[in-house]
């Protein structure tokens, strides 16, 4: 991930001209990573939040890699940026993931495009307390979700007004343990442009362009050649992310995957990269006649595959050198991810089965609602 000048020159401690973030597909950009580089993952994600009442978020800052690229700016002695902040999300062309969970697939991620909303009690007829993660004065939460009395249900509904506002309306039960819900932003790189020039006043970079406000329409250049690179984040490894997807069934960053995958081939469609995966299939023995993909998560109705392509596939991974992250990739029963709850903890087969399952959570005793659409089953395949 790269920041750069666009067509601006030095004056002393101001810039004049704009900054570009070249976004390179990260799908984390910096927010989920540990001390020690890791991905941090959670056996619950964020991302699903609108159908478990059990989330839980990683401890990492979501915005640690936005602040790590303001303050390497900063140091390079930038005060004042006489111009704009730009997005460059053309590394592939938009589309629509499948499965639960966002559905935004976009070159530039942060928070998973989500804004978390965690939701807590207080006394009976009195509001809940709201905790928003990322903070950003983009998005103006209003908070009416009322607390009620003990052992009345659970309703929390989410609707976007315009104009940047979101309304959190229902109610929670007073002593229920607090839980989490989120918004997915509807633009992506307004977003990010946003929690980066914010990012960027917190470092002592002042912007002159407003930051709560729609990504421009702008001319990007064509090439960065002949631009400096004014600060850089290097992701963690990819078995990393991989690990984060199979783990969790995370089917907004499967979703992405042949998106990556094309843009490693110089080609920027969901097509050209699930044709891409056809081809590596069909050279590792896959009969790839007998099955149909309609997209990465395997949440698109086009999406089948019988036992006998999967034990092709299996078998060839096991002969390559990186069937050892691959392994360590997956669920493992009754530990973590999405097998860490599948069975007693007792049980003599606890730690001693390996998988990556689908997943259905069929939530029919809370009423739980995003832009008013009824989010009581949602399945999750990735």
């Amino acid at each position: 991930m790269l920041f750069r000048s666009q067509a601006g020159r030095r004056d002393g401690d101001q810039l004049i001209g704009n900054l570009v973030l070249l976004a390179s597909g990260d799908p984390s950009l910096g927010g989920r990573t540990t001390q020690e580089g890791l991905i941090a993952f959670t056996n619950n994600d964020h991302t699903y939040a609108n159908g478990a009442p059990e989330t839980e978020l990683t401890a990492p800052d979501p915005l640690a890699g936005i602040r790590d690229l303001a303050s390497q700016i900063a140091a390079k002695g930038i005060r004042r940026i006489r111009g704009d902040v730009w997005i460059d999300d053309r590394l592939f062309e938009r589309a629509e993931g499948t499965g639960s969970g966002p559905s935004q697939l976009a070159p530039i991620m942060i928070n998973d495009n989500v804004i978390d909303i965690s939701i807590e009690p207080t006394k009976a007829g009195e509001p809940c307390k709201l905790t928003i993660r990322p903070a950003t004065k983009a998005w103006v939460i209003e908070n009416s979700m009322r607390t009620v009395a003990a052992g009345e249900s659970l309703e929390t509904w989410i609707t976007p007004l315009g104009g940047g506002k979101v309304h959190v309306h229902g109610k929670m039960p007073e002593g229920h343990k607090p839980v989490v819900r989120i918004y997915e932003v509807p633009h992506a790189a307004s977003f990010a442009r946003t929690l980066l020039i914010e990012s960027l006043e917190e470092a002592g970079v002042a912007v002159d362009a407003a930051a709560a406000a729609e990504h421009p329409a702008v001319s990007l250049p064509q090439g960065y050649d002949d631009l400096p690179v004014v600060a850089e984040l290097v992701s963690p490894p990819f078995s990393e992310f991989a690990k984060l997807t199979l783990k969790v069934s995370h089917n907004l960053h499967a979703s992405t995957l042949p998106l990556l995958v094309a843009s490693k081939h110089g080609e920027r469609t969901l097509r050209a990269g699930l044709r891409r995966q056809h081809d590596f299939l069909a050279k590792a023995g896959v009969d790839v006649d007998t099955i149909s993909f309609g997209g990465g998560a395997g949440g698109a109705r086009a999406d089948y595959v019988t036992p006998r392509a999967t034990v092709q596939l299996l078998k060839y991974v096991t002969a390559q050198p990186y069937f050892p992250a691959y392994r360590s990739a997956l669920p493992r029963l009754g530990v973590d991810g999405t097998l860490a709850k599948s069975l007693d903890p007792d049980s003599p087969a606890r730690d001693r089965v390996l998988a990556k399952t689908g997943t259905l959570s069929d939530r029919k005793s809370t009423r739980l609602n995003s832009s008013h659409i009824p989010l009581s089953r949602m399945p999750s395949s990735a």
